[in-house]
């Protein structure tokens, strides 16, 4: 199916690679896997190098009962371990800080609404002392 590529398509790909060309058309795309395979040493079929790859490591250093593999788990649980914990006292610590920024915020508002009476109160008390003045001493000018 693959077939190798010619002298002179090799010789076109040397002057502009196929990457910066505008427009491939599907036999260059698919010429270009075929290549790649062959250039690779991939035939028909599961290359070994796939094939060992998808089977994963194998050897002593590897096996199930490794004590470093077993050492390096109990240190991977115990990161797992205390970065739960630290994502828990964050969630924590923000939702402590919701509550403290709505009581900022209910303790601004009911100060400005005491800073508003407080002023309406002022300009009543000193009306009412003018009035008392002028009673008292009606030709005396306060």
């Amino acid at each position: 199916m693959c077939r190798e590529p010619e002298r002179e398509e090799q010789l076109e790909d040397a002057i502009m690679p196929p990457k910066f060309k505008r427009h491939l058309n599907d036999e260059e795309v698919t010429g270009s896997i075929c290549s790649e395979r062959v250039r690779h040493g991939w035939r028909e079929g599961w290359s070994s190098l796939y094939v060992s790859f998808r089977r994963g490591p194998t050897g002593p250093r590897f096996g199930a009962g490794s004590d470093k593999i077993r050492q390096v788990q109990s240190q991977v649980d115990e990161v797992i371990d205390v970065m739960q914990e630290n994502i828990s006292k964050v969630i924590d610590r923000g939702e402590r800080l919701e509550d403290l920024q709505d009581k900022s915020e209910s303790l601004s508002d009911n100060a400005s609404a005491f800073s508003s009476r407080a002023k309406q109160l002022h300009r009543r008390m000193w009306w009412r002392d003018m009035k008392v003045s002028q009673r008292v001493c009606p030709c005396m000018p306060s």
